[in-house]
This record gives structure tokens, sequence and C-alpha cells, in this order.
């Protein structure tokens, strides 16, 4: 099942500004026992990208946490078929992605159990299959 908006304003949208110029500064409050994953350069994310993350943290923490995926992918990118001629207006929306701003809060997790390790390892995978490079923020104690 792939991640795709119900409705949205537009049918097909515009390409945009370039992503290094987006920027997001968020403070953040961490809570005891509290994973975050944060993203340090901008970059995109399409469905089929956010779905692995939630599939690798639920494979790995399975029942000791909870987690948040704080994104959802918004903007429709289109795509002619090919061996198409120039010309007749613009393509189908191909996939969904979601534009990631410097500094955005890809997912939390909250863990019940004693230990924090299973969650850094998640976290650690989904940093590997990410295209670009992010940060675990955690906090054990008050």
């Amino acid at each position: 099942m792939l991640y795709i908006p119900q409705n949205s304003k537009f049918k097909k949208f515009h390409k945009g500004k370039r992503l290094f110029r987006l920027q997001n500064n968020c403070n953040i409050l961490l809570l005891n026992k509290t994973l975050i994953l944060k993203s340090l350069e901008p970059g995109r994310l399409n469905s089929r990208q956010i779905i692995t993350i939630k599939q690798t943290i639920n494979k790995i923490i399975k029942k000791r946490g909870k987690n948040f995926i704080k994104i959802f992918p918004n903007v429709g990118i289109s795509k002619k078929p090919r061996e198409i001629r120039m010309g007749k207006g613009k393509g189908a929306v191909d996939h969904w992605i979601f534009k990631v701003k410097a500094g955005v809060l890809l997912c939390e997790m909250f863990l019940t159990s004693l230990s924090i390790k299973p969650g850094i390892k998640a976290l650690k995978l989904i940093q590997k299959k990410l295209p670009f490079h992010t940060k675990i923020l955690k906090k054990i104690k008050l």
C-alpha cells in the first residue's frame, strides 16, 4: 500500500524551488526515552521510501515502543510515457514525494522497554536507506 493523498489542491504540481535553498529551523523538546531522526540537508522522499522507514522500525522494535512518522507525500511528480512525441500537454502523475527541508523531524520513537539499543539500531538502518544525511537525537534520562 503506497501513501497517496486522498485529495490535493491541484492535480499536477510545478517543480518548485531548488531543494538546496529550503531550510527549516525548529526547536525540539525531547522527552524521556525518546529517539528522533532529523534531516541535516534537503532532499526528496517518495512514498515507497516512507513505507520502508515505517516497516524497518516496526520490524526491529516490534511492541517495545511506539513510532510516529511525521511526514507524508503531498507533491505529485508527473511523467510522460516513453517514446512519446513532444507537446500534447503535461504527463500523468507518476508518483508522490515529500520535499524534505534541512532540520525536519522525519520520525519519532518512544521506547517502553529498558534499553534504547533496538531503537538506535533501527534508526541507523534507516539512515543507510535515505538519500540525504540525517542525525539521531536521543534522551535517556530527564
